[in-house]
């Protein structure tokens, strides 16, 4: 990366963890990835602990996931659990877990976390549930207020999932959103302004442009 841009983005992180520590989140800013995921290990700590996750490109495409399964704590493996009674069983998992993980649509410059969500399954576990979340957020995700937060999800974020979930959508074929309703995926909107228990959030802003 460029180092000037480097500098940027750890200039910027700063700014938006201070904001954090108002709205009762932690904030943590590393490089790149794989300091995020020695970081998130770190939180998690030596105790064994149960850890479900949420549908995020960000994780997906690192080694989190095994890195936390290598250091012994019981990763719950969403996609292990297909059929109606076995999802019933996960949801009670991930909602007693004691630590989720998960990225962020966008974060705003105030520290304002802005998310949509299809089903709902990853912002309510957000919102209420785990003793502790933590999410790994690229730079990228960066916007200014939000109102610019969900321009950016509905506009870049969930048309790229879109496609990726071959769904049948307008921005799927446009890459535009058209505000619509058959077969959306946009149905929850959460903005996460402050932690009512302090700290139960915790963010880990990455250095690097990561997810969608």
């Amino acid at each position: 990366m460029d180092k000037n841009k480097a500098v940027f983005y750890k200039n910027q992180a700063e700014t938006i963890i201070k904001k954090m520590k108002a709205r009762k989140m932690a904030g943590y800013y590393c490089a790149t990835m794989e300091e995020a995921e020695a970081k998130v290990l770190e939180l998690l700590g030596d105790e064994k602990k149960s850890v479900g996750y949420g549908g995020s490109m960000t994780i997906d495409h690192s080694d989190l996931k095994e890195r936390i399964k290598v250091a012994g704590h019981d990763l719950i493996i969403r996609e292990n659990y297909k059929t109606p009674e076995e999802q019933k069983q996960l949801k009670a998992m991930m909602v007693n877990a004691d630590a989720f993980l998960m990225s962020s649509n966008a974060i705003t410059l105030d520290g304002e976390l802005i998310n949509i969500d299809g089903r709902g399954n990853r912002v309510s576990f957000l919102i209420y549930g785990p003793e502790e979340v933590i999410l790994v957020v690229g730079m990228n995700k960066v916007v200014c207020n939000v109102e610019d937060g969900i321009r950016r999800v509905r506009n870049e974020a969930t048309p790229a999932n879109t496609v990726r979930l071959n769904c049948d959508t307008p921005c799927a074929k446009t890459g535009v959103c058209a505000n619509c309703l058959p077969n959306t995926i946009c149905c929850q909107v959460v903005v996460t302004r402050s932690s009512l228990v302090p700290e139960r959030i915790k963010v880990i802003l990455v250095g690097e442009e990561l997810g969608y």
